[in-house]
């Protein structure tokens, strides 16, 4: 552990590339057509959440993927 994700959910369009790109870490939320960061903890305005270090370049994949750049991989 150590690596975060931080999801800023609010600006999701709901397309889908996190999910496809790294479904152990993302999910879609059928009650509102966003994607979740699955564990993620609201902090602010922003989801958090720990990953381990074999799942960082999927997630770096899936924040690049991201059409509204909401998805950092710290």
């Amino acid at each position: 552990m150590g690596l975060k994700i931080i999801h800023s959910r609010g600006g999701c369009i709901g397309c889908n590339a996190c999910v496809a790109i790294a479904p152990q870490c993302w999910m879609m939320d059928e009650s509102d057509g966003k994607s979740r960061l699955i564990g993620g903890v609201l902090k602010k305005d922003v989801y958090v959440g720990e990953i381990f270090e074999c799942d960082k370049e999927a997630n770096e994949r899936a924040a690049e993927a991201c059409p509204v750049s909401i998805i950092k991989v710290v």
